[in-house]
């Protein structure tokens, strides 16, 4: 408890640390107060009332559960951040097959403010698009939710829902630049988190009461969910190290080189990107289902069900191909290969040049398949919990989006505050060893 007081301590006196924190918690207060602000002309009390009798299951609930229930709420910030990560995944999947957006990819910093424009653009008409569906379909549905439905009203509130995603999206950046953590990232965590208290509650009352499974039931849920979040932390920070061996250097007097070092490629080296990115395209059915009415049965309905068969089998599969996907644009083999190559360092037994970019290639390629399976398999859990009796609020912790994006996001933010305490000379977070979040790689290429 002293060493971890003491921990504060020194995070308190570094002034831009301290900056940065009291930066990231003035923003997410403004995004959580934000929340709760009512749309103007919407009947708070009548909505909820008309809410009141569906369960809040499905992929309605889980939007609700990633905005912190300002999608429950109609709220300014209603659709939260998910429109810009639609716009990401589009400009990502867009790099691959349009030459003009690959190179402005090459193009470095003056490139990557061009894409970030266009995302940012993307970003408007995606949310000009879902505004009018999410007042469609989830406020004016509810009688007694908007008594005076205009076409003032419509204009404005979708104004006000898009402003909101961009003030979101802004805020996100601005955590990112003079903030601690990825900024986008935590603003989703935030929502997640905001939901928990109440999720738990729900599910203490539930098992304590008539026809829960008692004490007894409840404890062995706790400890599941235990043995998932340490097995979840393994996984984000498991590495596969490759010895590297770098060549003697005579230098007047002094020797320089000859000792032997690692790469540390990362088992999970996407982070959580996948995992949001394949939730964002799972959203699109939700909307497609509104827009077409789908009866109860129809394949896009059961798209919605998150505790069924083919969404939970579509979602597998696209965490898996997300997670290669992000792999293979984070980590590149032919960098690593020409930098070790530069800096005089080769792998035992393999070639310098090609060979080695091949190496690292096939290398990667073998610990990423395990790595997304299981990722993908803690995507799927919460659909096994409800199965065995986990109310769905609480069940959505036990593995899936929401937990591996508190690991992920946490261990993140983590190792950035240990970075900036070690760089001046105190003691990390953990004394242990170095806490390995997403950055943490040799010659900055691993991760």
């Amino acid at each position: 408890m002293k060493n971890f007081i003491d921990t504060l301590k020194n995070i308190w006196k570094i002034e831009e640390l301290r900056s940065r924190i009291l930066v990231t918690l003035g923003f997410i207060l403004i995004y959580r107060i934000g929340s709760f602000v009512v749309l103007p002309g919407v009947d708070l009390a009548a909505l909820e009332a008309g809410a009141s009798g569906s369960s809040g299951d499905g992929l309605i609930g889980l939007l609700a559960l990633f905005t912190g229930g300002a999608f429950s709420r109609a709220s300014i910030f209603a659709l939260g951040i998910m429109p810009y990560i639609s716009a990401s995944i589009i400009m990502q999947l867009m790099g691959i097959a349009v030459p003009s957006i690959q190179k402005m990819q090459r193009e470095g910093e003056s490139g990557q403010k061009r894409l970030n424009q266009i995302t940012r653009f993307l970003t408007v008409a995606i949310t000009s698009l879902q505004a009018p569906g999410y007042l469609a379909a989830t406020v004016t549905t509810v009688p007694g939710a908007v008594p005076m439905e205009t076409t003032g009203w419509w204009i404005t509130s979708i104004i006000i829902l898009s402003a909101g995603t961009l003030f979101v999206m802004w805020m996100g950046e601005r955590i990112t630049d003079r903030g601690i953590g990825n900024g986008i990232s935590l603003l989703i965590m935030i929502g997640i988190i905001a939901s928990l208290p109440g999720a738990f509650i729900q599910e203490v009352i539930s098992q304590t009461g008539i026809g829960g499974g008692g004490l007894v039931m409840l404890l062995v849920e706790i400890v599941f969910l235990l043995l998932v979040i340490a097995a979840t932390i393994a996984l984000v920070q498991a590495t596969r190290r490759v010895p590297v061996q770098f060549a003697k250097r005579v230098v007047g007097n002094k020797q320089y080189g000859g000792v032997r070092q690692y790469i540390p490629l990362k088992v999970n080296a996407a982070g959580v990107m996948p995992i949001i990115f394949a939730q964002a395209i799972m959203f699109v059915p939700l909307y497609i289902a509104q827009a077409l009415n789908a009866e109860p049965g129809a394949f896009l309905q059961n798209l919605v069900n998150i505790n069924g068969f083919w969404y939970n089998f579509i979602f597998f599969l696209m965490v898996v191909i997300f997670t290669y996907f992000y792999t293979a644009i984070t980590v590149n083999p032919n960098q690593m290969a020409d930098d070790l190559k530069r800096n005089g360092g080769f792998i035992p037994g393999v070639k310098p040049g090609r060979k080695t970019s091949e190496f690292l290639d096939n290398l990667l390629s073998r610990i990423t398949l395990p790595g997304a399976m299981f990722l993908g398999l803690v995507a799927i859990l919460p659909a096994f919990a409800v199965m065995f009796g986990v109310k769905q609020g609480f069940a959505l912790f036990f593995g899936g989006t929401s937990l591996l994006i508190m690991v992920g996001v946490v261990l993140d933010t983590l190792q950035q505050i240990e970075s900036h305490l070690l760089s001046r000379h105190y003691d990390g977070l953990m004394k242990s060893g170095k806490i390995k979040g997403r950055g943490s790689s040799a010659f900055g290429m691993a991760g």
